[in-house]
């Protein structure tokens, strides 16, 4: 039996489609990870060729198969309060800055993306808790989206491993969690504090709902996108935002570079960057 192997116009065709339908665009020094994940699909759901695979991806009207390989290509590495200096910057400078501008009647949203399996939203949702005193003044809305199905169902499912809570606060560990065999279960009360959507950012027809966010996370993501689809990505959160919300990205990251949308704020513990509340 012959093994099966990717060859390049093999790889360059997945490559634009997967381009295509996600945004995503992976360099010639990710073909490793891409040609070994793709030959493991191709045998799993019996195909022997790339070809007769990449037809049957392309053309099934559900789309399940490509979801699945969507899940299978996306990284996940995150844990609990990663890159923390953000979370005091939304407390302390972009809360404070918002709430003059806000119906007290209105919620204050807060959109994640990509979501991962959870870690970001929760650590959000516990910095607020914790360290912002006016949360009891206002209704909070956490959304966060990802791509990637399976990773949405374990945040949801709210259970870590003791490396994703390595960096947490002991104070926070002990109140929001329960030790379990092999790892720790989020309380209730949290779960119930995140919204997890399945959204493509590369999807107009998908995030046409997502409006009127005060702040937006979206921290090493773009660094996957190529120049075309980081400028579309920063349109859509241009649209998705406020007049006078924030996008908040991660370190590697600079909007100044990828759109003029956005006006820069250097806060002390952060640089954002800001819709202008007047065009």
């Amino acid at each position: 039996m012959t093994k099966l192997s990717i060859s390049e116009d093999d790889f360059e065709k997945f490559r634009e489609f997967f381009y295509r339908k996600t945004g995503i665009h992976f360099e010639h020094s990710k073909r490793y990870f891409v040609d070994k994940r793709l030959i493991e699909r191709i045998e799993t759901t019996g195909y022997t060729a790339f070809r007769d695979y990449f037809s049957f991806v392309r053309f099934q009207a559900s789309g399940e198969e490509l979801q699945v390989l969507t899940n299978l290509m996306t990284v996940n590495e995150t844990y609990f309060f990663r890159e923390d200096y953000q979370f005091h910057c939304l407390v302390r400078s972009i809360l404070p800055e918002i709430l003059p501008h806000h119906r007290q009647r209105d919620p204050i949203r807060i959109w994640v993306i990509p979501s991962s399996t959870g870690e970001e939203a929760y650590s959000i949702a516990m910095s607020l808790l914790e360290c912002w005193p006016q949360i009891s003044d206002w209704d909070v809305e956490i959304i966060s989206s990802d791509i990637d199905t399976q990773v949405l169902h374990t945040a949801r499912q709210g259970y870590f491993s003791a490396r994703s809570v390595a960096q947490m606060p002991a104070m926070y560990l002990q109140k929001y969690f329960e030790r379990q065999k092999g790892g720790y279960q989020i309380c209730d009360a949290l779960r119930e504090a995140v919204e997890f959507t399945r959204v493509n950012l590369s999807d107009r027809e998908d995030t046409r709902a997502y409006r009127n966010f005060d702040v937006i996370f979206c921290r090493n993501l773009l660094i996957y996108f190529d120049d075309v689809s980081r400028k579309a990505a920063a349109e859509t959160f241009y649209d998705a935002l406020k007049p006078g919300g924030f996008v908040l990205l991660g370190h590697s990251e600079s909007m100044s570079r990828i759109s003029a949308l956005y006006k820069v704020r250097k806060f002390p513990d952060a640089i954002v960057y800001q819709k202008p509340r007047e065009a």
